[in-house]
């Protein structure tokens, strides 16, 4: 990726140029110590003096009013502010009026912004640069070598930290990713959290920083300097240098697309820069951005070229799935990956497109008016809604796609995921959303599956990693811990397989669904190596195949291979192959020992999880763990179905399903035994006494188990039933023979019942 800029021969502006602003893709306004206000278009390249203003004016920053209000999307900006050194700022149309002036400040205006709602305007002296928060609730300033951010609320603690050796000369903080951007007198120019935290620090340049600027989707960030022009990505590190003959780069301001920026220079000039040689990779595809309108495809087996013409510019553009989604300023163009010269054209509301998700059979577009899905033969399937929308502050870490759900992390309450049906764009199940009990920093869909065994994985703010179920069926929601300081995670494109980033660690969960299996299994079915090799602060780009992507804090591209056993034994399983899952377990016994107990544990657990009770035998064997052999031996010898199912959930640790199971069927006595050999007395007396039947069981039990622990009774409740209720164990030991005995004539009745239904239904036949 890198920079393609331009400028005039002759400067149009006869003094420096102090500030530069945007009102369409294609428009742009400047001024400087000229008085003069330029509009530049650059569909004709012509340039034309708007006003000239006073000779008392000398204007210093110019921010044009936000397109987006109270959720109307205006066509474009009409109005903007001009802060100049006489202490006043100007309200200035469009047409170069001056709607209004005001008095401000004693001393030069040095800054000017509106909020994002454009309901408050922040103005300062001695202030060299201001930006306004993401929730437009705090204001960042500079003050001398310090940076300040104040929050609105009264009485809300200041945070205040000294961030340049030298004075800083401008700052930028970011909506979508709340990162924050400084540049100083110290030549370099730094990227901070919204708490004050260093991410990163560049190399001292020649001069000193005299402008930063965040592109709208946060993605990629320019700085200017004299006759330099730098573009980087949101980390710190760089894309491309350019040295062009401009004096200092006072002011930077990125196109609402954010495909060009903007330069206000130190000699008059007006650069402009667009990005080119932009790249996406895709299993053997290679594409490249090779100018403003046109793609090169590279097809790396066979080295066959390719060559996509677009009628407009290029904004976004998306790989993955077989699928190449490329959005223009009007248009949307789908690809398929086998025929790339008859693409799918549909027309766009608006071209300020900011994020493109891909999915097996759909993808999403996400502009400043709302989030829409398509179909990849350009059939609009849902426009999904939720409380408090706002998708202009929305990235790839706080949305997510699968197949049949769509999870976002709402602004207002960063807690909340909302769950929404990807083809009705409703939210599932009761309409409730996820609540986790911290802010929560990134989502992630797994992407194989049915919608009712869908997982979504959770990044929040301590760095804990969690995976809940999607489906609910009722249920509170069970958020379960599955790993700490985890910055990066991916799922596998195809397999419900998740990799991440652990501290100093590149872990691979080869089957998180465990945690809601068998807990004690899980850390059996991780894969975990040493990370030093992807640097300090590695990020994760995808998740392909057998191959995972990472990018190191230079930028460079490293990639690292998986096991592809793990992937072939989720095939298996879920084609129902199990026994040729059982013989994949053997045979990578034999090639490589050291993954044999992960994948004999993963297949523990997938057996446990679809209820394949001699398959679970056969793997839990495998790794030593003889008591659970012995318990899935008890289950099978077990009389009924419903048995069976609520000691395989007991086995999972759902002691409360199990318990339902049970007391709807009206096995009773089984529920009651369940919770005393769980030691659950209270809830074992609760359900005896609720039922009337098996108090004295109950009472029995718990004296034998004081008796044996050397106790003494304690509880009021059992006091109050031991009065009452005589304890006989030869008639509690019949009582229980005759619940046994009545539940295998109740499975047998069923059996024969079901045996006779098949065989009218094949007559009938």
């Amino acid at each position: 990726m890198r920079l393609k800029t331009s400028l005039l021969k002759e400067p149009k502006h006869k003094e420096l140029v102090s500030c530069v602003g945007w009102t369409t893709a294609d428009e742009l306004y400047s001024s400087g110590d000229d008085h003069q206000i330029l509009k530049w278009n650059l569909l004709t390249n012509e340039t034309i003096q708007v006003v000239r203003l006073a000779e008392e004016i000398y204007p210093i920053d110019l921010h044009w009013f936000p397109k987006t209000t109270g959720g109307k999307k205006q066509i474009q900006a009409e109005i903007f502010v001009l802060t100049s050194t006489d202490g006043k700022f100007h309200l200035i149309s469009k047409t170069g009026r001056v709607e209004k002036s005001v008095e401000a400040h004693r001393g030069a205006v040095l800054a000017g912004r509106w909020n994002y709602e454009g309901t408050a305007l922040v103005t300062g002296t001695p202030v060299y640069s201001v930006a306004w928060g993401p929730d437009s609730d705090k204001i960042l300033y500079t003050l001398g070598k310090q940076l300040i951010i104040k929050p609105l609320q009264p009485n809300a603690k200041v945070l205040q930290w000294k961030a340049h050796d030298g004075v800083i000369l401008k700052v930028d903080w970011n909506t979508v990713n709340d990162l924050i951007l400084s540049g100083g007198e110290d030549c370099k120019y730094k990227v901070w959290d919204s708490y004050g935290r260093l991410l990163y620090c560049s190399q001292a340049h020649d001069y000193p920083i005299t402008s930063v600027a965040w592109a709208s989707d946060g993605q990629l960030f320019a700085v200017g300097s004299f006759n330099t022009l730098r573009l980087c990505d949101k980390t710190g590190w760089s894309y491309a240098l350019e040295k062009p003959n401009t004096g200092s780069v006072f002011n930077i301001a990125w196109s609402v697309d954010g495909t060009q920026i903007a330069g206000a220079c130190g000699n008059g000039h007006v650069i402009f820069a667009h990005i080119i040689e932009q790249h996406w990779e895709w299993k053997n595809f290679e594409i490249t951005l090779t100018k403003r309108r046109s793609m090169q495809v590279r097809n790396v087996v066979n080295d066959a070229l390719d060559v996509l013409e677009f009628r407009d510019r290029v904004i976004k553009a998306s790989l993955s799935h077989e699928h190449l989604v490329v959005v223009t300023s009007l248009q949307c163009y789908v690809y398929s990956t086998k025929n790339w010269n008859t693409p799918l054209v549909f027309d766009l509301k608006e071209g300020t497109v900011s994020l493109i998700l891909q999915a097996e059979r759909h993808f999403l577009l996400l502009d400043g008016a709302g989030i829409y899905l398509y179909s990849y033969e350009g059939r609009l399937i849902s426009s999904p809604k939720f409380p408090g929308m706002r998708t202009d502050i929305l990235s790839s870490q706080t949305i997510s796609l699968s197949n049949d759900t769509i999870a976002v992390r709402d602004k207002t309450d960063d807690k909340v995921i909302y769950l929404i049906d990807a083809i009705s764009g409703k939210p599932l199940g009761d309409g409730k959303p996820l609540v986790h009990k911290i802010e929560v920093m990134e989502v992630a869909l797994d992407q194989f599956g049915s919608q009712n065994e869908r997982k979504v994985a959770i990044i929040d703010k301590n760095r804990d990693l969690y995976i809940a179920s999607v489906r609910r069926f009722g249920k509170e929601q069970k958020i379960i811990k599955i790993g700490t300081m985890v910055h990066s995670i991916a799922w596998n494109d195809k397999i419900n397989i998740l990799c991440g980033m652990q501290n100093t660690h590149f872990v691979v969960w080869y089957y998180p669904n465990t945690i809601y299996v068998d807990k004690e299994l899980l850390s059996k079915t991780i894969f975990e190596k040493d990370a030093s090799e992807f640097g300090k602060s590695p990020q994760i780009v995808n998740y392909v195949g057998n191959q995972v992507t990472v990018r190191r804090a230079n930028g460079s591209l490293i990639y690292t291979s998986i096991s592809p056993y793990p992937a072939i034994l989720h095939e298996y399983v879920s084609a129902s192959r199990w026994d040729d899952a059982v013989r994949l377990c053997r045979f990578v016994k034999t090639t490589t020992p050291d993954e044999e107990q992960t994948m004999w544990s993963c297949l523990a657990a997938m057996a446990i999880a679809h209820k394949d009770l001699m398959t679970a035998e056969v793997a839990y064997a495998a790794i030593g763990e003889i008591d659970k052999v012995q318990y899935i031996n008890f289950i099978k010898d077990l009389p009924s179905k419903e048995s069976r199912m609520a000691h395989l959930l007991l086995l999972t640790g759902n002691v409360q399903d199990a318990e339902g199971i049970l007391i709807q069927t009206g096995l009773i006595y089984q529920a009651i035994q369940v919770n005393i050999n769980l030691f659950n007395w209270d809830r074992a007396l609760e359900l005896a006494v609720k039922y009337k039947t098996h108090v004295d069981t109950v009472l029995a039990y718990r004296k034998k188990f004081l008796k044996d622990f050397q106790k003494e009774e304690t509880s009021k409740r059992f006091l109050q039933y031991a009065e009452g209720v005589e304890v006989n164990w030869e008639k509690i030991q019949a009582k229980i023979e005759m619940e046994i005995s009545k539940e295998r004539e109740r499975a047998a009745t069923n059996t024969n019942l079901n045996s006779t239904a098949s065989r009218n239904t094949h007559v009938n036949r």
